[in-house]
């Protein structure tokens, strides 16, 4: 079973499994991302359901125009009933890391504007604690004139910060919303929800990677796609 495989199996079971006709559905960022898209185009045209897609991100917006679903945006609606998104990370109590790709910040506001966010991963994204598996650190945005500042502010909290750098043009990553994202290493994190809270604290950061359980999030269950061609089911 190769990795898209088990992404593949991960997305169509989640789509499958949670949704329903005249829902609202938030759809999150990433290559796993895209086989649930696939599903759901499946699911539409063959049941005839009436969904209203809200994007995360550029890409996903490009997804749901490209792929002819019904775009909805957060100023018109008042409820989100799921959002599907990925993982970089994701442990045992279905804490979250998020923005390898750079879009988390849309992607919490989305999700903290749902009634339930579905993670959808491969087995390459599965640990007991988060910081096991993914190594490049905890995705920040930050706002681009206070970066330096925050990099210290992280070193203060034992992290040991560094600013993302574009691989296609000179200079940081610039996100969506136009800041720079600083990726903090940490280690094997024991208190995430600690460690989020003192992070959100620092002046000049937007928001973090760390999408905690039942404080940030309702995560109810995560699909992760294994090696062997299964889907681990996996509820808190």
């Amino acid at each position: 079973m190769s990795i898209e495989d088990a992404k593949k199996k991960a997305g169509y079971k989640a789509v499958d499994n949670h949704i329903k006709d005249k829902m609202v559905l938030g759809i999150g960022s990433g290559s796993t991302v895209v086989y649930a898209v696939q599903r759901l185009v499946q699911r539409v045209k063959e049941e005839k359901l009436d969904i209203i897609c809200i994007p995360t991100s550029f890409q996903s917006y490009q997804l749901i125009t490209n792929n002819n679903l019904k775009l909805g945006n957060l100023d018109s609606i008042e409820k989100i009933h799921v959002d599907i998104d990925g993982a970089d990370e994701i442990d045992e109590k279905l804490n979250v890391i998020k923005g390898g790709g750079g879009c988390h910040v849309q992607e919490k506001i989305v999700a903290s504007n749902s009634e339930e966010l579905i993670i959808i991963a491969d087995y390459r994204k599965d640990s007991k604690k988060l910081g096991e598996k993914w190594k490049k650190g905890i995705p920040i945005e930050v706002i681009p004139l206070g970066y330096i500042p925050v990099m210290r502010k992280i070193r203060s909290l034992g992290g040991i910060p560094t600013l993302r750098m574009a691989k296609n043009k000179a200079g940081p990553v610039v996100s969506d919303n136009a800041n720079f994202i600083v990726d903090a290493d940490f280690g094997i994190i024991h208190e995430p929800e600690n460690l989020n809270q003192k992070l959100k604290m620092i002046p000049g950061v937007v928001e973090t990677g760390l999408f905690i359980n039942n404080v940030e999030v309702n995560i109810p269950k995560s699909y992760i796609g294994t090696k062997d061609g299964n889907v681990i089911e996996r509820t808190r």
